[in-house]
């Protein structure tokens, strides 16, 4: 890629795209483009009427980032699939992790997940999980999770989940299972990018936020401790930058490993025009 820096590209799974040949049509030209990655969004649900902080309107249309991901994977061979992010403490874990472990087993292996703790309380009070304790209720998950996927015995008893006893085949292929990318713009999100992922995700960050985020990151790498098996922290970065030679300059000097792009497309001839833009401008 240019200058070293990974290109994905963000909302697979939403507006148009949720037709099915739409969707193919545009991660296979992806592929073929020589995007790394493709992200989806996730909303389980909506607030109605919309009210702040929700980015979307209620009717806005986002397939399940598992079920998306699973159909793309059988349409492609080679570029990664991306939560982008899931709302973790809104989902089962095990149940999760079974979802999960699917989509990395019928992809070989090409499955990232991306992680988020969530904001939007009436998306939490319709679930019907706390939104105050979300933080500490994501990391349990996180590591109840790896549990499941790789221990001979796996097991765990935390405040959230509990069990033992129990297996689950087949087991993702990526070791570890699917790698942890940890989104957020705060200093426990940082800490739990340190602590529990091997990456980290900054969603609509100019260069300055995005050094401000990457400073975060820096100062809580040196107050908590980092498993080795988790290796060097990956910086993923959807820019607030028009895309270009100057983008990549900017974020490559700040160390950002990818860049995941929101093309703002609102029809598949939109998006394919985006995706060729891109080919040709950064990728030849």
């Amino acid at each position: 890629m240019a200058n070293d820096i990974d290109i994905g590209l963000f909302s697979i799974n939403t507006d148009h795209l949720v037709d099915a040949e739409a969707l193919s049509t545009v991660a296979i030209a992806a592929e073929q483009a020589g995007f790394e990655s493709v992200w989806t969004a996730e909303h389980v649900v909506l607030p109605d009427p919309q009210m702040p902080p929700s980015p979307l309107p209620p009717d806005a249309e986002l397939l399940d980032p598992t079920v998306a991901l699973g159909y793309i994977a059988a349409v492609t061979s080679r570029i990664k699939l991306a939560t982008g992010i899931i709302i973790l403490p809104q989902r089962n874990p095990l149940v999760l992790a079974k979802e999960l472990a699917s989509v990395d087993v019928l992809s070989n292996g090409r499955m990232l997940f991306g992680v988020g703790v969530g904001y939007l309380e009436p998306e939490f009070d319709a679930i019907g999980i706390p939104m105050e304790d979300r933080g500490r209720r994501t990391t349990e998950y996180i590591e109840a999770m790896r549990s499941i996927w790789n221990d001979e015995d796996p097991a765990y008893e935390g405040d959230y989940v509990s069990f033992s006893g129990v297996k689950a085949f087949p087991r993702p292929i990526q070791p570890l299972g699917p790698p942890v990318v940890m989104g957020g713009h705060s200093k426990p999100a940082w800490r739990r990018s340190v602590t529990h992922s091997q990456g980290w995700y900054g969603f609509m960050l100019d260069p300055e936020a995005t050094a401000e985020n990457l400073a975060g990151l820096a100062e809580a790498d040196q107050q908590y401790e980092r498993p080795s098996e988790l290796g060097q922290l990956e910086i993923t970065v959807t820019p607030r930058m028009r895309p270009g030679s100057e983008m990549i300059e900017r974020y490559g000097e700040l160390g950002v490993d990818r860049l995941v792009l929101l093309s703002g497309a609102r029809s598949v001839d939109e998006s394919l025009a985006f995706i060729e833009h891109i080919h040709e401008t950064l990728m030849s």
